[in-house]
């Protein structure tokens, strides 16, 4: 049975999670109307469907563990972008912000001597390093490319294939 102090940590994290997968998707549909950049279209619309992936598994945890999962409201999150680089600096910028909401739901697991919850959450632990470092590698290449269109063409090329290496 879940503590009143973990359901509603874990119902925070519910909200984060949903609100990524928001903010990715709307990343996605500015990318779309972008030309020539289908990869990163589709690895945005990709990184949403995970974020929503996060939620449930939270969701049914949640209801798992004798609590109630609640479906948040959300806000509206940025619709548009200055370039490519400014998107990839928000995403980067958001994972760092669950990373740090993920390690308070750990903390408040361990003051209520919740192993169960602890033990839960270590996939997101790890989960997060991967986004993180991920995150810093789009990053890295973009500030390689600068302003070049050629290499932002590479970058478009080679993102589902960089993606995937860092899942593995």
């Amino acid at each position: 049975m879940l503590s009143k102090k973990i359901q509603e940590a874990l119902n925070e994290q519910i909200r984060i999670e949903a609100e990524s997968s928001q903010v990715y998707l709307a990343m996605a549909s500015w990318a779309e109307i972008q030309p020539g950049i289908d990869n990163v279209t589709a690895f945005f619309y990709q990184h949403s469907e995970e974020e929503r992936q996060h939620m449930l598994k939270l969701i049914h945890f949640v209801n798992e563990r004798g609590g109630f999962a609640t479906v948040p409201a959300l806000p509206q999150p940025q619709l548009t972008f200055p370039s490519i680089k400014h998107a990839f600096a928000a995403l980067l910028q958001h994972e760092i912000f669950v990373s740090e909401s993920i390690n308070k739901c750990v903390d408040i697991a361990l003051q209520e001597k919740d192993y169960a919850t602890h033990n839960f959450l270590q996939w997101y632990v790890a989960e997060q390093i991967e986004e993180e470092a991920l995150a810093r590698v789009m990053n890295d290449k973009l500030e390689l490319i600068g302003e070049e269109k050629s290499g932002l063409y590479m970058f478009d090329r080679d993102i589902l294939t960089i993606s995937m290496a860092h899942e593995q």
